[in-house]
């Protein structure tokens, strides 16, 4: 197979796709792997580190889509590429579809075959594309959330592991999933007094179990969220509905409850957000203010340490690319049925069905291709 992986050019996108090592073994599997000029650099990987590995380096990313059976990339492509994508063409990548209804109609008129890491999906209902970022989004919400405290950044002026005789800061966490998992192990860390919200006891008591004395847990319902948001100093939230449009926790009217200078890191907003008033952002611009309420919306937060996010992230997808190259995605699809999940849109119809609800559109079961 012709594998093509184009350079990001998402605002502060620089992750990649595939390393050379990855470069390396799809090559030695006879496959043929081309390489936009640059697409590594932002990750640390020259141009020459893939021409080793033995993949072969274009000049454009139009030369790059033209050549490909199989498009490997990190973010969704933007409106300048959708005039790129061939009909039948394999784009493996992160979708979220059900936050932005263009890029899913432009799929849909591509006839491309899509297939989202976001919703590949193990039996046990775990994402296993999906897990790394949202372990590095996590960690980053709140290395992020202490910054924007600071009073400069219009925050409340609040260290987030307060000093001997001076409280810690409180931080609510909403969902209690990898992303709030992890972003709770770092505001522990740091000594933040921190407070986990979920709708599942089950996960509750998972948590109550292996987090430190200063995480508590709590149930998710309007109430308690009302309430925890009148103290907390910083929000993350942190819910995942796989392939689908992210409920709203926190609405607008919320804010005026909250105290001046909290801050609010939403990493759902590529999911459309669990927070109303939040919309997406970009590392240039990263936050914006409603209500004195400082919100951070980046909708690519692990862009931002793209040595650490591609390496965590090709970790998980270069297995699943090899079965893709070896033996297309049909094939592929048939004998690894964490592949099928994945599949959001294949030649012009929706075949993931919260993605169709998102947008009232007509749904395709997957079984009608892989049949």
């Amino acid at each position: 197979m012709i594998i093509g992986v184009p350079k990001e050019i998402k605002n502060n996108e620089n992750r990649v796709a595939l390393t050379p090592a990855g470069a390396k073994e799809l090559i030695k599997r006879g496959h043929s792997v081309y390489i936009q000029h640059t697409a590594g650099e932002g990750s640390g990987f020259p141009d020459a580190e893939y021409e080793a590995a033995g993949a072969k380096i274009l000049p454009s990313i139009e030369a790059t889509y033209e050549i490909a059976e199989m498009i490997m990339k990190v973010k969704e492509p933007i409106e300048s590429e959708y005039k790129l994508i061939k009909e039948n063409q394999l784009l493996f990548t992160y979708f979220h579809f059900a936050s932005y209804e263009p890029l899913t109609k432009a799929m849909i008129e591509s006839k491309a075959v899509c297939l989202a890491y976001e919703t590949v999906e193990k039996a046990d209902r775990s994402l296993p594309l999906l897990v790394p970022m949202s372990e590095v989004a996590g960690r980053m919400a709140i290395q992020k959330g202490a910054n924007y405290l600071e009073k400069p950044l219009k925050g409340r002026g609040i260290l987030l592991g307060g000093v001997p005789g001076v409280l810690p800061a409180k931080v609510l966490i909403l969902g209690g999933g990898i992303v709030g998992t992890q972003a709770a192990w770092m505001a522990a860390g740091l000594g933040a007094d921190v407070t986990i919200m979920d709708v599942s006891l089950p996960r509750m008591r998972y948590l109550a179990d292996v987090m430190p004395a200063n995480v508590k847990t709590i149930m998710s319902n309007e109430y308690n969220v009302r309430n925890l948001i009148k103290d907390a100093d910083l929000i993350v939230g942190a819910v995942l509905i796989p392939g689908a449009k992210a409920p709203h926790l926190i609405t607008r009217d919320m804010l005026k409850d909250m105290k001046p200078g909290t801050v609010l890191v939403d990493v759902a907003v590529d999911q459309g957000g669990c927070i109303e008033t939040c919309k997406p952002t970009t590392h240039e611009n990263p936050t914006f203010i409603i209500d004195d309420v400082v919100h951070y919306c980046v909708a690519n937060m692990p862009g931002a340490v793209p040595y650490t996010s591609t390496l965590a992230l090709t970790n998980a997808t270069l297995p699943y690319a090899i079965q893709l190259a070896d033996k297309g995605w049909k094939k592929a699809a048939q004998e690894n049925a964490d592949l099928v999940p994945g599949l959001n849109v294949i030649n012009g119809e929706v075949v993931y069905e919260a993605v169709a609800q998102a947008f009232d559109l007509p749904f395709t079961p997957v079984e009608k291709y892989l049949a």
